[in-house]
Parts: C-alpha cells; structure tokens; sequence
C-alpha cells in the first residue's frame, strides 16, 4: 500500500488550462504562435483557439471539486510568467520590479491557491510550463525574419529575468505551497524548438548551436533560481524532467544518457527532488554516421512503430496497445527509469506527469493501474513522494489543440460543461484505499489481453 502521507492527485499547467472566454493572455509566446494561421495553414498547429480552453482561470473551484471527489490529496498547478509581469523586466529590482508586478493577476493566483487548500490538498507549484512572456521570446520574430531581438531562452540574459521572477512569486505565495519547481521539461522546450522545425513548438527551427545554448541557459536558469528562492524558503525546491526510457541495440543505453544525464547531472546539487514526467518509451538504432552537434554526437536513430511513432489507437510493432496520439503503453520504461534515477540521483521522487490521449476512455483504466502498479511497488525503496497524473481534465495540448484528451475527467468546451470518465472513478478507489491491490485481477486481464496482439 501507499503511505498515509503518499500524494496522489493530478497536474495542471496555466496556459492549457486557465483560458476558456473572457480573461484571455495574449502576452506570451505562445498565445501569439497558437493564434497564427500561416502556423496553422502548414500543418505545424491545429489551429485551435489558446482561450478556447477549459476556464480554469475562473472555473477553478469546479476543478478542485472534481479532485477532491476523485480522493486526490494533492494538485499541481502552473503559474504563468506574462501574468506575473506581463511587461519586460530587464534593469529592474526591489521596489521597481514589484511596482509593475500585475497584482490582479497575483491575488488571483492567491484565491486559487487558497481554495486548493482550504479543501485540504497538498499544493505544488511549477514556475514555468513552456511558456515565455512575449517581450522574452517572439517566436514568429525568430521563426519568420530571423530576429533575435526577443530570442527566449537562448538569449543568457532571461537566466537572470527568470531568478528575479522566481524570487517574487515565493515572496508573494510561500505561505500557501508546499512544494516548489522551478522548470517543466526544459529538455522538451530546446528540444522542440530547435531541433524539430516540424514539431509545432515555437520557434520552430532547427539550429543545433541554438539547442545547446537554450539547454545551458535553462539549466543556469533552474540553478539561480533555486539559489534565489532557497534564500527565502525552507519549502522543496526541484525540476521536473521530461524522461524518455530508450529500448534497442548496444546504442540504446547512450541515448538514455543523453537525453537524460546531460541536464540533470548539472543541476543535481541544486534540487531538493526530482519530478519524473513519462509517457512511453523510444526504441533506436546506431547510426553508420553520427550527427555532431558541437562537442555532442548524436548516434543514433528512432525506430518507426514503438514509442512515440505508433500508428493511433493501433498497436506498437511489439503488440502493444497504442493511444489516440500513437504513444505505445509501456509500463516498464517507467519502472527502469524509477530504479535508474533513484540509484543516480538518490533524491526524493514524484511522478509529476503521466497519463494517455483517450478521447474514450478504452485504455486509460489499463493506462494507470499498470502505471500505479510500478510507483506502489517501487514507492519505499526509490523514495517516492507522490504521482501526479496528467491530468484532472481534458485541456490545450499545445500543437495538437484540444484533439488530444488526457483528462480523467471530460470537457465539453462549448458549455464549459465537466464529465468523469469511467477511469477518474477507478482513480478514486486507488486513491481512497491507498493501493490498487483491489484491481490487480484486472490489471492481470488487461496485460494478458496486451500480450495477446503480440
């Protein structure tokens, strides 16, 4: 069974979730990238509207009902930068930067905050989910004319404008949260951005010398923020960290170096826990001829038909069940990342994100009690602290739109209308028995009926 003081809830982020019609952010990268139609036109994006969302922003009372019933104990939720300080910040401390701190946006966050906790649920609050304040990073200023003017997080001057950020929003909300994290899957973010011009993720392009720098400057990012917040808190401070588990031939343990090692080995001493966000896993194989990137050489390839690359709603080339967005079910990549961090890192762990695009809801039950199962059993030995799942409800998933649904919970945008799925109430027996010991003949059904398409 799960500790008494085990955290099991959901995690939310601020832009995919806090638009829904009349309080809309139009100050960040995001905001100005989703709403391009040439973006939209090429394929990159769905073409779906930012402030077509859910509404947590004004809903959110809803939301954490809903958590409450599902018996979670815990949520994590986002605070959006271009809120806090919707203008530029460079030059300014002390008194200056508080002066155009947008405290509307700050009392708001507080009554969420408030409500999360007056319903008697642990908090933990993330800092920067993807997005950037406009007047930090203009993606369509980069991806369309080349100008760096506003370049994100390839420019070292945003390490600084972020740790001052950092510092304001722990003066102004540590008395309401438990748990700190400073960055959500940075990896994701260079990665994306800038090598993957197909990804959707602004700017877009592939400039491998830019990727390095965004990942140096997000690491010295998470590093001064910490300093800066740890001198005003006694609260956990971590980074969340988007994990990939790597199948394949003798090449496949050096990706999972790479993709993992590269940034976490740099900020180890500067993280009181480590968020894990998994999903699935790559399969590779070595490349006759590397890619060098820099001092880096990538050596290998992904293999089509596993992972990530599946056929949607089909199966991976293993048999394995595939999701509406083609991700295979893969269990066990979450249990040899669990095991592999903890031996590295010795850090106490949560699962910060970990869920499945399932407009019907045909694999999710599956989806987290095979999941669940990994963290019960893996809880004590690896100091595992929580999981979150992605998510409490269906919500913008960046390029994909509201296509793809991750919620336990369904939303019908146009009415602002929330529907449980079958599975948001097996989440809540795990929850409210501290085990999933009473599905495990389930469980067994599902994996022998997985092992059958084999």
């Amino acid at each position: 069974m799960f500790r008494d003081n085990f955290l099991l809830g959901a995690s939310l982020s601020g832009f995919q979730f806090e638009m829904g019609e009349n309080v809309v952010d139009k100050k960040t990268d995001w905001y100005v990238w989703g709403k391009n139609d040439l973006n939209a036109h090429s394929g990159m994006l769905s073409g779906d509207d930012p402030e077509s969302g859910p509404d947590y922003w004004e809903s959110y009372q809803k939301f954490h009902q809903l958590a409450v019933e599902a018996g979670m104990n815990a949520l994590r939720i986002g605070i959006e930068w271009s809120r806090i300080f919707p203008e530029k910040t460079y030059g300014l401390t002390g008194e200056k930067l508080s002066e155009i701190a947008n405290y509307d946006a700050v009392n708001h966050y507080k009554k969420i905050m408030r409500d999360i906790k007056e319903k008697g649920m642990k908090l933990m609050v993330n800092l920067n989910h993807f997005t950037l304040p406009l007047w930090a990073h203009d993606p369509l200023a980069v991806n369309r004319k080349m100008d760096f003017t506003a370049p994100g997080w390839i420019d070292s001057a945003i390490v600084q404008e972020f740790s001052k950020y950092a510092s304001f929003v722990v003066e102004q909300f540590d008395d309401l949260v438990d748990y700190w994290s400073t960055l959500n899957e940075p990896n994701v973010v260079a990665k994306m951005g800038y090598l993957n011009n197909n990804s959707g993720f602004p700017p877009s392009i592939i400039a491998p010398d830019l990727w390095s720098k965004a990942m140096n400057n997000q690491i010295d990012a998470h590093i001064k923020a910490y300093n800066a917040m740890k001198s005003k808190t006694d609260k956990p401070v971590g980074l969340i960290y988007a994990t990939i588990w790597f199948d394949g031939d003798e090449i496949a343990a050096e990706a999972f170096k790479f993709n993992n090692y590269y940034f976490l080995d740099s900020v180890n001493e500067y993280c009181d826990f480590l968020g894990i966000n998994y999903y699935t896993r790559t399969v590779v194989k070595k490349r006759n001829k590397p890619i060098k990137i820099g001092n880096i050489e990538i050596q290998w390839d992904s293999l089509p038909g596993y992972g990530y690359s599946c056929q949607p709603n089909g199966f991976s080339r293993d048999g394995r069940i595939a999701t509406d967005n083609g991700w295979e079910i893969y269990p066990e990549g979450l249990e040899k990342i669990i095991i592999n961090l903890s031996e590295r890192y010795n850090k106490k762990l949560f699962i910060t994100e970990n869920g499945v695009a399932d407009s019907l809801d045909r694999c999710r039950t599956y989806y987290l009690l095979a999941h669940l199962d990994v963290v019960e059993k893996l809880a004590n030995r690896c100091n595992i602290e929580g999981y979150f799942h992605w998510s409490l409800t269906d919500n913008f998933e960046w390029s994909e739109g509201y296509s793809k649904r991750f919620g336990l919970v369904y939303v019908d945008y146009e009415n602002k209308c929330f529907v449980p799925r079958p599975s948001y109430y097996v989440f809540r027996e795990i929850a409210n028995n501290k085990s999933i010991i009473q599905f495990n003949s389930l469980l067994d059904l599902f994996e022998r009926e997985n092992t059958n398409n084999k």
